[in-house]
């Protein structure tokens, strides 16, 4: 199986972190999620609905959709905490990268633990700036939720392709697909790691700061 890889970059003001990275994350798992299943037999099954809400950001004009599970909501707030903090703490000009990968298990036989094979990775670079003013920090403000609409038109653009996606499990198989600890939603199964870097290169954070520069001198 070819494991699809997307890249996505961003370049923001450390307090956009958060938001930016909730947006962009919520929104490629809510097109990865399905209402929970409810088996009347092996091989037969109904889907529960999927409850969505808007969030609105506090640092960014942007506003974007999630899937309405509390307890997914903590999970991924908790990720992104923790590489902000690990961002923050680093020295590394802040710059680094969070990825959401998207895998299967396929069962081994004893002693050997399952097998997860991943068929869908998102990697979102992120370059932190530092800006001088208020007044830049609102152009920032206006400028990276254009940045993040644009990208979420991309993410759903590319999730609508017809390319490969786990086939709906028998009911002993769906802890090889779904990611069933959640009550109220069914996630593909998916971890989420990070690492912080100084060679991601400067080029997004050199647009941001000259489309700020070209927005001043209007």
């Amino acid at each position: 199986m070819n494991c699809r890889s997307e890249v996505l970059e961003v370049s923001l003001e450390g307090r956009q972190v958060d938001e930016a990275l909730l947006a962009l994350l919520h929104t490629i798992l809510l097109h990865r999620s399905t209402g929970k299943f409810h088996y009347k037999k092996e091989g037969t099954y109904s889907i529960g609905t999927v409850g969505t809400q808007d969030t609105d950001c506090d640092f960014i004009d942007f506003t974007f959709v999630r899937v309405s599970s509390d307890e997914l909501d903590r999970v991924i707030r908790k990720a992104v905490a923790e590489f902000k903090d690990a961002l923050g703490n680093s020295g590394s000009d802040g710059m680094g990268q969070i990825s959401l990968e998207f895998y299967q298990k396929k069962k081994s036989r004893w002693p050997f633990s399952d097998e997860c094979i991943p068929w869908e990775v998102w990697t979102i670079k992120v370059n932190v700036v530092n800006l001088a003013n208020e007044q830049e920090r609102q152009i920032c403000r206006e400028k990276v939720g254009e940045k993040l609409g644009e990208k979420v038109i991309n993410i759903v653009e590319v999730i609508n392709r017809h390319e490969y996606l786990p086939k709906m499990p028998t009911q002993s198989e769906v802890d090889n697909v779904f990611d069933t600890s959640l009550k109220d939603v069914q996630p593909y199964l998916y971890k989420i790691t990070y690492q912080i870097t100084d060679s991601l290169g400067t080029s997004v954070s050199t647009t941001m700061r000259r489309l700020i520069k070209d927005t001043l001198a209007l």
